[in-house]
């Protein structure tokens, strides 16, 4: 199967080196290549090829638990008419927003807030309330994560193994 990201080809080989990348990005190119039943020389030919493409903007460091927030909300902001571009730019001002997202539906952004102690929890909700352009506000505190997928193909690629 072929798929098209932007204008570049995405065939299943690619798929599986951006799977098993997905998996740990610090893979080497001799494990990625003896995992995918694959040379080394296309292995590294085909990361070459999907990072000058796009497909790979980039490798990241995924925190594990000890350097993440203690706590996390997600805060359902509704604004009043005309008042996003201003409070998207006073948000970006939020040390304890870790995303913010524009969404359809009966709310317009939700913002992902993260902090050690529920009190710096409320107290940047608090301040998310009082923006200019925020008609309201309504919170829930994640209690614990039950799937946490990293990047567009994460599930939805076919893994190969090497027979």
């Amino acid at each position: 199967m072929l798929t098209m990201i932007g204008t570049m080809h995405i065939d299943a080989t690619d798929r599986l080196i951006l799977s098993l990348l997905e998996e740990n990005a610090r893979m080497s190119t001799a494990e990625l290549a003896r995992r995918g039943g694959l040379s080394r020389t296309t292995v590294q030919s085909r990361i070459e090829r999907l990072e000058r493409g796009g497909a790979i903007a980039g490798y990241a460091v995924v925190m594990g638990a000890a350097a993440r927030d203690a706590i996390r909300a997600h805060v359902m902001i509704t604004l009043t008419p005309r008042h996003v571009a201003s409070v998207e730019d006073a948000l970006r001002q939020f040390p304890e927003i870790r995303e913010l997202h524009a969404v359809s539906g009966h709310v317009d952004m939700i913002a992902v807030v993260g902090a050690q102690t529920t009190e710096a929890i409320n107290d940047a909700i608090d301040r998310i309330g009082m923006l200019q352009g925020v008609d309201r506000t309504n919170s829930v505190i994640v209690l614990s994560t039950r799937i946490a997928r990293q990047g567009p193909a994460a599930g939805s690629l076919t893994r190969h193994r090497a027979r």
